[in-house]
């Protein structure tokens, strides 16, 4: 029988994902809407060991013109960095 060995590990993921999109629809009215958002989340998993932090960075604008069409245009930038501790 082996004495056993406790093992620390330690990984770090990083990512990066990059959203585009395009909508065109039917609404009635006529406006146009800009919007900026920024949102930094932490969430500790005490269960699972780990740690995220989220970076979220989304810019949405939206025209809408006559009686109804809608040209809407999103991008969204996420970067996400995962550490995970293990013992």
């Amino acid at each position: 029988m082996e004495p056993s060995i406790p093992i620390l590990r330690l990984e770090l993921r990083l990512g990066l994902r990059l959203e585009l999109g395009l909508e065109l629809g039917l609404e009635l009215g006529l406006g146009l809407e800009l919007g900026l958002g920024l949102g930094l989340g932490l969430k500790l998993g005490l269960v699972l060991g780990s740690l995220r932090l989220g970076l979220e960075l989304g810019l949405e604008l939206e025209l809408g013109l006559g009686i109804g069409s809608t040209l809407k245009f999103h991008q969204h930038h996420k970067l996400e960095m995962t550490l995970k501790l293990t013992g």
